[in-house]
Parts: structure tokens; C-alpha cells; sequence
């Protein structure tokens, strides 16, 4: 499955209830599951964490559909195939 796929989907799922919530609440229910991953990390439990980073890419594509912007292009078009500050692959950034 490509990005804009999986974005589609959750518009089919989600779009009506998420647009009629709006951007504000919407990404206070994205920035709640990105806590809720913080925590599935610090415990290790990698079932927790599955359900998370899907949970986070769902409200993220829910985000994106409600705001009109594409992600698999915005991804694409920022990362594509290279670092986009030093533009090598792998990255060659220091820390």
C-alpha cells in the first residue's frame, strides 16, 4: 500500500466525522496518540507500540485529508531518496 492510499482510506473512514471535529481538535487527538507512542516506547511492549505508530499515521492522514495536502507527495517532495539539509543518502548531517 502506497501513502496516498493509506490516506485515501482514512478519508473514506474518517473524513465526514474528522472535517465536521476541524484542524484544531483533530491534531490535539494527533499530538494525545504521539504521547500515547512516547509511553509504548518507554514500556517496550511492541504490541502497544504497533497499535500506536498506527494510530499516529491514522490522525496524521486524517490531519492531512481535512487540510487538503497530500502526504505521500509533501513526503515525496521533501524526501526524495536524500537528506533534504545535506542531500546525501545515507545522511551525512553531524549532530
Amino acid at each position: 500500500m502506497h501513502i496516498h492510499e493509506f490516506q485515501e482510506m482514512m478519508r473514506t473512514l474518517y473524513f465526514h466525522r474528522d472535517s465536521q471535529r476541524g484542524t484544531e481538535k483533530t491534531f490535539e487527538w494527533l499530538v494525545e496518540e504521539v504521547a500515547e507512542l512516547g509511553e509504548a516506547l518507554k514500556a517496550g511492549d511492541i504490541e502497544a507500540l504497533e497499535n500506536e505508530f498506527a494510530d499516529v499515521i491514522a490522525w496524521l492522514a486524517s490531519l492531512a485529508n481535512i487540510t487538503n495536502v497530500n502526504l505521500e507527495k509533501a513526503a515525496l517532495g521533501k524526501y526524495n531518496g536524500k537528506c533534504p539539509k545535506c542531500k546525501y543518502s545515507p545522511c551525512q548531517c553531524t549532530f
